[in-house]
């Protein structure tokens, strides 16, 4: 006589296998919103970092703030109509309360490599390499930003109403900013 109960084995599971095989709308929806989001990163990530070194961050910074916008993006991914716009928005606004606090974050040792920064000093090389950073960080914060999200393929009508500001002021910003960056760089080709 067996000490186990006939009904234990794998053929009496508590779910029957009808059960099983039925669709689960809840977690096929939990899967598409996953896929989504994850096309969606992939996509977007790179970029993003680049248009927060546009306005003026370090890489590590950068790669800090677009990692925190993405778990916020994820979080909130059912109700974001504009997720591109909408983590522009929310990237360029937590770098500005960084700026805007002026704490000191030191770093002791260089960050180990992650996925997003695989090796930290092929990331300061590539900024080394880029002639149009330094640029961009000597013009006033508001040109800078409206420049970035230039860079990033916003129209001024956009950028308009992701920044809150009128179409004629966003414009202003960009021309005035696309006439320094111009001028700075004749003025380098003239001196060399």
């Amino acid at each position: 006589m067996s000490i186990h109960d006939p009904g234990d084995g794998p053929e009496h599971s508590a779910v029957a296998p009808a059960a099983r095989d039925q669709p689960n709308p809840r977690h096929d929806l939990r899967q598409a919103k996953d896929e989504a989001f994850s096309a969606f990163y992939r996509a977007t990530v790179r970029s993003l970092v680049g248009f927060l070194v546009n306005q003026g961050a370090g890489v590590h910074v950068a790669a800090d703030i677009v990692q925190d916008t993405m778990l916020s993006a994820y979080e909130r991914w059912d109700t974001i109509d504009h997720p591109r716009a909408w983590v522009h928005t929310v990237s360029s606004r937590t770098l500005l309360r960084r700026i805007a606090s002026c704490e000191e974050q030191p770093v002791e040792q260089v960050p180990e490599p992650t996925s997003l920064l695989a090796s930290p000093d092929a990331i300061e090389a590539w900024v080394a390499g880029h002639d149009l950073l330094p640029l961009l960080r000597s013009l006033p914060p508001r040109q800078r930003q409206v420049l970035a999200w230039t860079l990033s393929g916003f129209t001024p009508g956009d950028i308009a109403e992701q920044l809150g500001m009128s179409d004629d002021a966003v414009r202003a910003s960009l021309y005035k900013a696309r006439r320094a960056v111009a001028g700075a760089m004749k003025a380098r080709e003239e001196g060399q």
